[in-house]
């Protein structure tokens, strides 16, 4: 005989207080892994606007890139995409390391670290973003 039990509404937000450590870090790994996704094809599809063999123009492209670049809600986006970047980069080593069965048992103290180690990068990168921005 199976046994089931009641799982609660979808609408139940109060079961994300019961989430542990490995299931945010699996959240935000793919959230990070969708949102470079979309970038990656956002971000070809704006190079191909300067191909002229299909139809761009590199001096039009050129000045709508200087013009995005002046524009600071532009540079607050990089850093997030920067904050994106780095962490799906150091989650994705921390995986690696429990996939060789390195750090098995620390698992919430490596996700951590990497939750510190890119807030660090990140609040470090800020003025090299803002730069001429302000």
């Amino acid at each position: 005989m199976s046994q089931s039990y009641d799982r609660g509404l979808v609408e139940d937000f109060g079961r994300w207080r019961d989430f542990s450590a490995g299931m945010w870090a699996w959240v935000f790994h793919k959230f990070t892994g969708w949102v470079l996704i979309g970038y990656l094809f956002t971000h070809i599809a704006v190079l191909s606007t300067a191909i002229p063999a299909a139809g761009g123009d590199p001096s039009i492209y050129t000045g709508t890139l200087q013009g995005l670049e002046e524009l600071l809600v532009v540079r607050f986006l990089e850093v997030g995409l920067l904050a994106v970047a780095v962490f799906h980069i150091l989650n994705g080593i921390r995986l690696l390391f429990v996939d060789l069965g390195v750090g098995l048992t620390a698992q919430d103290k490596s996700f951590y670290a990497s939750l510190v180690l890119t807030g660090a990068i990140v609040i470090a990168s800020v003025p090299t973003f803002l730069a001429g921005a302000i």
